[in-house]
């Protein structure tokens, strides 16, 4: 099912990685707006392919692999050149959250499985909503110019500190469903 719509966008977003990273460097007057449209189609691309999936009955194993894959590519790619832009502490915290959470939670999901325990770990509403902040964040951090007035990189910062409390919160929501599992001792698992 390599072939299916889903799985498609996914991969289309992977795509979209390096197109992204080659805009933000180009030289040119609205490359701004060129990198917040790439990573807002990507955005696009994340919701759309799992709705696909779901609406379409064309869920795989691979899409089930890539999708998460890919938002966390993307996303880690634009947190570390909005990082290099603006080299700041107060950029850098909600950065270094959000993606060492990403690091802990995809880790977690892996030893999760190997216990055959996955589904405790499995995205919650939480989960969703922090990606969403998050990637309305970026996009305007990346924008940064002010449209009517509306200072977009102030609220990208805003948003983006949101999402980083989310990101914390969701952790400690995945890490308090699986401590019992993290918890046990190996003899009470064989038993």
């Amino acid at each position: 099912m390599i072939y299916s719509i889903p799985n498609l966008l996914t991969l289309m977003r992977i795509a979209l990685i390096p197109v992204f990273v080659g805009i933000f460097y180009l030289p040119w007057e609205h490359v701004n707006l060129a990198c917040a449209v790439v990573f807002g189609l990507a955005g696009i691309t994340d919701w759309l392919d799992g709705y696909l999936a779901r609406r379409l009955n064309q869920t795989s194993p691979l899409g089930a692999f890539l999708d998460p894959v890919a938002d966390k590519l993307m996303v880690a790619a634009a947190l570390i050149l909005l990082v290099e832009a603006d080299p700041s502490p107060a950029l850098a915290i909600p950065v270094v959250i959000i993606i060492g959470r990403e690091i802990a939670i995809s880790a977690l999901r892996e030893w999760m499985a190997e216990l055959g325990e996955r589904t405790t770990v499995a995205v919650s509403a939480i989960g969703k909503i922090k990606t969403a902040t998050q990637m309305v964040a970026i996009t305007m951090l990346i924008y940064r110019e002010d449209i009517a007035g509306i200072p977009i990189y102030t609220v990208g910062y805003v948003l983006l500190y949101m999402a980083a409390i989310l990101t914390f919160w969701s952790m400690v929501v995945y890490l308090r469903a699986a401590w019992p599992s993290l918890n046990s001792s190996p003899k009470a698992k064989n038993q």
